[in-house]
């Protein structure tokens, strides 16, 4: 049975949620970062579960963008820039939210 788009979106944003409530702790840590990283690579792939006219209604030229950050996460963890994530915590996954919330009304 597969899930409807306002499920697979829900169902991102407790992981977007979650992944902020770690970040609101030091994110000098290797141990938060991982954390942080790990539940952005979870909502990614749940938002990769989309309908691709969803995906491209929400994010358009952003989401091979944002599904490279999951991929560089998922397949090359020791590569990933602590500072780059620190960036998406604080000013991509704001964005991300809003336009899912908007979205889900």
């Amino acid at each position: 049975m597969s899930r409807s788009n306002q499920e697979v979106l829900r169902e991102a944003v407790v992981h977007f949620e979650q992944m902020q409530a770690y970040a609101a702790n030091d994110l000098s840590s290797q141990l938060v970062i991982d954390a942080v990283c790990m539940r952005l690579s979870a909502g990614l792939e749940s938002l990769n579960r989309l309908e691709p006219g969803t995906l491209d209604e929400l994010f358009g030229a952003d989401w091979p963008l944002m599904w490279g950050m999951r991929n560089r996460i998922a397949h090359g963890y020791l590569l990933v820039d602590a500072d780059i994530v620190r960036l998406t915590v604080e000013r991509d996954v704001p964005l991300i939210l809003d336009r899912i919330n908007a979205h889900l009304g």
